[in-house]
C-alpha cells in the first residue's frame, strides 16, 4: 500500500532542487480530444531562461495500454476513437463496480479479507491519464518485444537455477524492489506499474532532474555536455547524459548493471529517451531500448504524460523496515518446521 506524508521530504530532492532553482494537440500519432482552433493557437511552448523548452512541472505516466499488443489484434496499432470511447467506458463500469463492492463489504466481518486496489486509490482507472489510442506502447505492426536470443535464455535460466532454492537465505537474495533498493518504475526507461505514477521535472543550466514519486527517488541529468562515467563504473540506473536536438530533450543512459535488468537485459543494455512537450497538458515520453545480448534488434515505444497539480510525497516502501525482516523470519519458522517434521 502507498504510504504518504506531508511534512516529509527525500533529502536528496532537496539538494537537487536548491542546486536547480531558476528565475521564473496532438501526441505524436494519438488523437487528443477535441480543441478549437483558437485554444490551439493560443498555446505557446513556454521556455526557461537559458532559452530551452520548459518540460517542468508534475507530470503523470498513467495509463490503461499495455506495454504488448494483445495478439487478437494483429497489426492494428491504433483504436478508433469510438473504439476508444468503449474502452474508456468499460474500465469506468469496471472501476465504479470494484468502488462498490468495496463499500457493501462490513468491517469485521468475513467479508472484510480483501486488498482492492480501488479502496486506496491504487488502481490506474482512478488516475488522470492522457489520452492515447494505441493498442500497445510498443510501436509498430508487430507491438511487442523481440523475442530473446539464445544467449539470453541462457543467461536467464542461469539465474533462475542458482536463485532456486535459496530465494529466502537472506536479505541479499530477495529481488532488489523487496530490499527498496530500486523498484521498476523508477529505473530506466520509466514505465508505470499502475500505482504511483507521479513524477517532477525540474530544469536548471546544465542540469534536468526528474523526481519519481515511486520510492522518491531523483535522477539528475547533466545536459552540459559532460562525458558518460567510464565504462568500469555502473550504476542501478545506469549512466544518464541529456541534450536537445529541437525542442526535444534527449536523454542518453548506458552503463547499467546486469543486476537490475530491464526485461532479461544484461549489461550492455542503452536506452535513447526523448521528451517533447506537445501542449499545456502533455509531454511525449518515448524511449528506444538496444541489447545486442538480449533482442536481435533495437525496439521503442510511447507514452504521452499529462500534467497534474502535484506535489510529490515521500514514499516509505516499507513502514519500519518490517517487510523484509518478517519474510526472512518467516522462512526460517519453515526450516524449523521442515526439521522438526523430518521433511
Amino acid at each position: 500500500m502507498k504510504n504518504r506524508f506531508l511534512t516529509s521530504t527525500s533529502a536528496l530532492a532537496l539538494v537537487t532542487m536548491a542546486m536547480l532553482v531558476v528565475p521564473a494537440s496532438v501526441v505524436g500519432q494519438v488523437p487528443a480530444p477535441a480543441k478549437t482552433k483558437a485554444a490551439a493557437k493560443a498555446w505557446t511552448l513556454p521556455r526557461t531562461p537559458d532559452g530551452q523548452p520548459d518540460l517542468q512541472g508534475f507530470w503523470s505516466n498513467a495509463s490503461l495500454v499495455p506495454l504488448e499488443r494483445s495478439k487478437t489484434l494483429g497489426a492494428k496499432e491504433f483504436y478508433t476513437e469510438q473504439e476508444y470511447a468503449a474502452n474508456e467506458k468499460r474500465d469506468r463500469e469496471r472501476l465504479a463496480k470494484n468502488e462498490e463492492e468495496g463499500r457493501q463489504t462490513q468491517p469485521g466481518t468475513a467479508d472484510d479479507v480483501h486488498y482492492d486496489f480501488s479502496q486506496f486509490g491504487l488502481d490506474p482507472g482512478q488516475a488522470k491519464r492522457a489520452p492515447n489510442l494505441r493498442t500497445s506502447l510498443i510501436v509498430g505492426p508487430e507491438g511487442t518485444i523481440p523475442s530473446l536470443i539464445p544467449e539470453a535464455r541462457k543467461r536467464a535460466a542461469d539465474v533462475t537455477a542458482k536463485n532456486r532454492g535459496h530465494e529466502f537465505d537472506g536479505p541479499e537474495n530477495r529481488p532488489l524492489s523487496a530490499r527498496c533498493i530500486v523498484l521498476g518504475q523508477e529505473s530506466v526507461p520509466m514505465l508505470s506499474a499502475g500505482y504511483n505514477n507521479d513524477l517532477q521535472i525540474l530544469q536548471g543550466p546544465g542540469y534536468v532532474t526528474i523526481t519519481h514519486e515511486m520510492n522518491h527517488s531523483v535522477r539528475v541529468i547533466p545536459t552540459n555536455g559532460s562525458p558518460h562515467m567510464p565504462a568500469s563504473i555502473r550504476q542501478w540506473r545506469g549512466d544518464s547524459r541529456g541534450h536537445w536536438e529541437g525542442d526535444t530533450l534527449v536523454i542518453d543512459t548506458t552503463n547499467f548493471t546486469a543486476s537490475n535488468p530491464f526485461r532479461g537485459s544484461s549489461d550492455k543494455l542503452h536506452v535513447v529517451e526523448r521528451f517533447t512537450r506537445t501542449d499545456a497538458d502533455t509531454v511525449l515520453y518515448r524511449f528506444t531500448v538496444e541489447d545486442p545480448t538480449t533482442w536481435d534488434k533495437p525496439w521503442t515505444a510511447e507514452i504521452p504524460w499529462t500534467k497534474i497539480a502535484g506535489p510529490i510525497y515521500e514514499f516509505a516502501c516499507h513502514e519500519g523496515n518490517y517487510a523484509l525482516a518478517n519474510t526472512l523470519r518467516g522462512a526460517r519458522v519453515d526450516e524449523e518446521d521442515a526439521k522438526k517434521s523430518g521433511k
